[in-house]
């Protein structure tokens, strides 16, 4: 009965948590309570009568087991305890203080307007970005000098907060947690995302309790920290000492796996092919390391007493933690690890559920913000399924030995219980995760293993640590390989749109009843077998059935547990998913340009066919438009239009061709030699998925799709689109001069859209085009062609203050992001 009443009590504090997600949470969490102390124990005594009609007597049925009778004031408990949940949670939510350094910037400046020099103490290991500068946390002291955009300069003035920093790399060289320095560059806000599906870089500052980044030019150092000693100090010992034998890739990759990657600077192609195939978990400080590392410990203390294992399990729980960080996962195995050593002290039995659910309620109580964190989840969701249906795969997989039976029965498992959040969060998955797996998994052992060994081999003497790190060269060269083979593959990665809050319910609610039935079935098998045993032993005592009767043996159960519905759960599952999206693109029209900063970015939906416009470079495909694919569910490009007019390709084809195929590419017309010096791995890579290439040629018309397309000049470029009956006119960044030959010629003709760079536009141009509405794919719009817009009361859209723009024929356009200037234009 207590421990029931916990588990209520646990549940109640986490959904209170959860709750918030709905406006007045708190309160309906308040109204599920109270509705509960009237209707649940009325509806519990009523199923266990039903339940127990047929096979108990009249007194058995009137008085139920404690399991299902409850105070009626617990139920009133449990509502107030997820209310007050909601109300810790709110109260724990980082608020930038009066001091705090992001009030100095103004509410409408940009980054480049606030110049200062700020004090304050490093947080963090400076850390390498994707774009090659050196990133680290900055507890902000002091702001020495601030220049405006009023021209306002103030000296020494005390600030609080924390501050997100990244300077040129070498300008951190020597710079360690702890020590005092002074860094000068731009101030900045963080904005929501411009683009849809774009990651929300302004709520994981706030998740981090900051609300303002500096983009810094120039470090110096003020005072040294005192003591070079620190949890720091000792990672850094290790991944140097692994570093020395193994070198690069393979020396990060084992400190990765052994630490976490927030322990070392992982190159970022090695992780996209982790991340891709489903093996981000392997470089991710989680409860894998803790659950070897205790089980390491155990046995090779198993001689000794269990006072001496329980000193040594925490003492190398604490080491682990330190070491990786107060990451929610490996903060969530350490309990759980903690409370399994202190049952084997007190001789006591542990249930893994109870004690997963206490331990997710003591983080969440230490804090709260943690329900909001991914790892914290995948974690949370991933332990759940190796408890609760793990068990049950391996029974059907009895057939098998032991250990390979686990190698697979593991990843299912735990995808089972991940998948749905997954898909909610990054509208995505890896068709080979399980696969991978299940292949790397004994390489992945072997890592984890010996690199945690090597790790405390380099704390004591760094050449031990380095010659044990030596032999994991080539089980970390396989797992490389493995990663980026199937990373490579055809399909690496399907892309299912967005999932709504009720889809994800419904996942969880399907996965949720197929354990309950099949936990109730097992339990019915198991009394059975456990009955039968009875009766036999019974008959056995009384010295019946040796010669009159033989009895039968047992029957065998089953060799994969049946779960009636489960063939219906999983397709009800699959629709839940797929025939939303599929609905949507057969239905959809709509274009979109896309916020970037260079190159313009058009996306046409049609019906199930897709169009892109141009691609960008790399990281505008990797951050841009990747991410919207993704959202929209979109798993090829029908037709893709290369409308630069530069020779060669943008960088940004070759990445988008990794992840999906394009099955006709339209190209600019440029020497062919140039061309097929240049880009032809990028042609080889069309090829091979069946694609075709064809050059654009100019004034011909081509369809794609139900839109139309023509080149009428291909050095500015100029390209006409007639969408769903509107023309759309891309006029390239080309000057006054060209753009007045280019009306001379004749070819321009009204356009109702012109997008364009956002440089200068003449009149003339505007005159031949007499645009209802222009879009500037840029942050800044040229003064003169702002003002000759709007005399002929055009409405101007541009990418820098309105984000992404979404157009489609019922609603016309709509911004991604709020401004007063951009009011929805219809067409």
């Amino acid at each position: 009965m207590n421990q029931v009443v916990g588990v209520i009590i646990c549940l109640a504090y986490i959904l209170g948590l959860l709750f918030t997600a709905i406006p007045w949470g708190g309160f309906l969490m308040l109204a599920l309570g109270v509705a509960a102390t009237f209707a649940v124990p009325k509806l519990l005594r009523d199923y266990y009568k039903n339940s127990t009609r047929k096979q108990k007597t009249k007194g058995a049925i009137d008085n139920p087991p404690s399991l299902f009778v409850f105070p009626k004031w617990l139920w009133l408990i449990a509502g107030i305890i997820g209310f007050l949940a909601s109300i810790y949670l709110q109260v724990r939510l980082p608020k930038p203080a009066t001091d705090d350094i992001s009030n100095l910037i103004p509410a409408n400046s940009n980054a480049e307007e606030v110049v200062v020099t700020i004090r304050g103490t490093v947080a963090s290991t400076p850390r390498l970005t994707r774009s090659g500068r050196s990133q680290f946390w900055l507890e902000t002291t002091q702001v020495s000098e601030i220049n405006g955009s009023k021209g306002a300069a103030e000296v020494n003035r005390p600030a609080s907060g924390q501050l997100y920093v990244t300077v040129p790399l070498l300008q951190t060289t020597g710079v360690y947690p702890g020590d005092a320095i002074e860094v000068t560059g731009a101030l900045y806000k963080p904005q929501p995302p411009s683009n849809p599906g774009a990651f929300d870089f302004r709520s994981y500052l706030a998740r981090e309790g900051a609300f303002a980044g500096l983009k810094g030019r120039q470090t110096i150092a003020i005072a040294e920290t005192q003591s070079k000693w620190g949890w720091w100090a000792l990672r850094q010992r290790i991944v140097r000492s692994q570093l020395l034998h193994l070198g690069v890739p393979e020396g990060p990759l084992v400190s990765a796996i052994a630490l976490g990657k927030q322990a070392v600077d992982l190159a970022y192609d090695i992780r996209d092919y982790f991340v891709q195939v489903g093996l981000a978990h392997a470089i991710a400080a989680s409860g894998t390391q803790v659950s070897m590392v205790l089980a390491l410990v155990l046995s090779l203390t198993r001689r000794f007493s269990k006072q001496i294992q329980f000193i040594c399990g925490v003492g190398a729980l604490l080491l682990l933690v330190g070491l990786t960080g107060l990451e929610p996962s490996v903060s969530r195995a350490a309990l759980m690890g903690f409370g399994t050593l202190l049952a084997l002290v007190i001789q006591r039995q542990v249930k893994p559920i109870g004690l997963l659910l206490l331990a997710a309620t003591i983080l969440l109580l230490i804090n709260p913000l943690w329900i909001w964190d991914l790892g914290f989840q995948l974690s949370f969701l991933a332990t759940l399924g190796l408890l609760v249906t793990a068990p049950a795969i391996m029974k059907w997989l009895d057939w098998l030995p032991p250990a390979i039976a686990s190698i697979i029965a593991v990843p299912i498992a735990c995808s089972i219980w991940v998948l749905p959040l997954q898909l909610y969060i990054f509208n995505v998955v890896s068709p080979y995760s399980i696969l991978v797996n299940i292949i790397a998994a004994p390489l992945l052992w072997i890592v984890s293993i010996g690199g945690m060994i090597s790790a405390l081999a380099a704390l004591i003497w760094p050449p031990a640590g380095s010659a044990l790190a030596s032999l994991l060269h080539y089980p970390a060269k396989g797992l490389i390989e493995v990663a980026q083979y199937f990373s490579q593959l055809p399909g690496n990665s399907v892309a299912v749109g967005t999932l709504s809050e009720l889809q994800l319910i419904a996942l969880y609610g399907i996965i949720g009843l197929v354990w309950f039935f099949g936990s109730r079935k097992e339990e019915g098998r198991r009394k059975k077998e456990e009955g039968r045993r009875k009766k036999e032993e019974g008959r056995r005592k009384k010295g019946k059935g040796k010669k009159e009767e033989k009895i039968s043996p047992a029957p065998s159960s089953p060799r994969f547990p049946a779960i009636p519905f489960l063939p219906f759960a999983i397709l009800t599952a699959i629709g839940i998913v797929i025939l939303p999206t599929w609905q949507t693109q057969a239905s959809l029209f709509q274009a979109t340009v896309l916020a970037t900063s260079g190159e313009p970015v058009l996306v046409i939906q049609d019906r199930g066919q897709v169009t892109l416009i141009n691609s960008g470079d790399e990281n505008t495909v990797r951050f841009t438009v990747l991410p919207f694919l993704q959202q929209q569910g979109i798993n090829q490009v029908n037709f893709a239009i290369a409308a630069n007019s530069h020779l060669g390709l943008s960088s940004g084809w070759s990445k988008l061709i990794e992840r999906l195929p394009i099955k006709t590419f339209y190209d600019n017309p440029a020497p062919q030699e140039t061309y097929y010096t240049n880009n032809q791995p990028f042609l080889s890579a069309i090829q091979n998925r069946q694609g075709v290439y064809l050059p654009l040629q100019i004034n011909h018309k081509i369809n794609i799709g139900s839109a139309e397309l023509q080149l009428l000049n291909a050095e500015a470029p100029v390209i006409e689109l007639v969408i769903n009956g509107q023309t759309w006119l891309l006029v390239g960044d080309i000057e006054s001069e060209p753009q007045k030959r280019l009306v001379a010629s004749g070819n321009l003709k009204p356009a109702q859209v012109l997008w364009w760079s956002g440089e200068t536009l003449t009149a003339e141009l505007l005159q031949a085009i007499k645009p209802q509405v222009a879009i500037a794919s840029a942050n800044s719009l040229d003064s003169d062609a702002a003002t000759r817009l709007h005399q002929a009361n055009t409405k101007i859209f541009w990418t820098g203050r309105d984000g992404a723009l979404v157009w489609t024929p019922a609603q016309g356009f709509k911004t991604t992001l709020d401004s007063d200037g951009a009011d929805a234009s219809l067409l």
